[in-house]
């Protein structure tokens, strides 16, 4: 059965949805890499990527605590500073900083920014304040956390946030965490996309549904959400 969706999404990405990490593919096009971003922006997609703060609390977009599998570092993203990790290569590629990416993108797709939390929830605010600032195109965080985006809820009050959540997590904690966020969109997991209480958020919510790799996926997300966070296979056809 169809879901029926909130109201309009100011972050709409359209038809094509948001390139999980980018339009990444194998070692040329690394996930999380500038080239990989430039690539949806060809697409026309949005994009979706991952950050992280470094050691001197600058904004770096990668998805692991270490850089073991994309680097073959032993280094630890948050323990190392961004003159350090700029040493470090994805691929033939340095590690973008959330900057970079703003610069590349300019306003001309929409971003969603999944903030990975370790032990430094304190220290984001202030350095999405930094981080953001003059930049005026479309844009939201997201993340697991919900303390944190109470936090930016509170600072950042303009800013977008969603909710991440996994099929797994029990009911009260899912209610516990939405009540906490109070976010403007959720972000749920496939497996949980044809749950009843996912319909339930969609009528006053927008869903977006990660990760969609198959053209199954794909039929079946585009029913029960609003736009698709997706790679490989489960790329939308326009």
């Amino acid at each position: 059965m169809r879901s029926s969706p909130s109201k309009v999404d100011p972050l709409a990405p359209g038809p094509l949805g948001f390139a999980h990490r980018g339009l990444h593919d194998g070692a040329a096009f690394p996930e999380n890499s500038l080239i990989a971003f430039a690539a949806a922006l060809e697409l026309g997609a949005g994009i979706e990527c991952d950050l992280r703060l470094t050691a001197d609390r600058r904004i770096v977009v990668f998805h692991d605590a270490d850089a073991w599998r994309m680097c073959a570092s032993p280094l630890r993203i948050g323990e190392t500073s961004l003159a350090d990790l700029g040493r470090l290569r994805v691929g033939n590629h340095p590690i973008p900083t959330l900057e970079s990416l703003l610069a590349l993108v300019a306003g001309r797709v929409p971003l969603l920014l999944e903030i990975k939390v370790s032990d430094d929830r304190w220290r984001w605010v202030p350095a999405l304040i930094a981080a953001l600032a003059g930049y005026d195109g479309r844009f939201a965080v997201m993340s697991f956390d919900p303390g944190l985006l109470r936090l930016v809820g509170t600072n950042l009050p303009h800013v977008r946030r969603g909710l991440l959540v996994e099929d797994r997590l029990p009911r009260l904690r899912r209610w516990a965490a939405r009540k906490l966020a109070d976010p403007d969109f959720v972000g749920v997991e496939y497996a949980a996309v044809k749950r009843p209480w996912v319909a339930r958020w969609r009528r006053k919510m927008p869903v977006y549904c990660w990760t969609v790799r198959t053209a199954a996926q794909r039929a079946q997300a585009q029913v029960q959400a609003d736009a698709l966070i997706w790679e490989g296979d489960g790329r939308p056809r326009s």
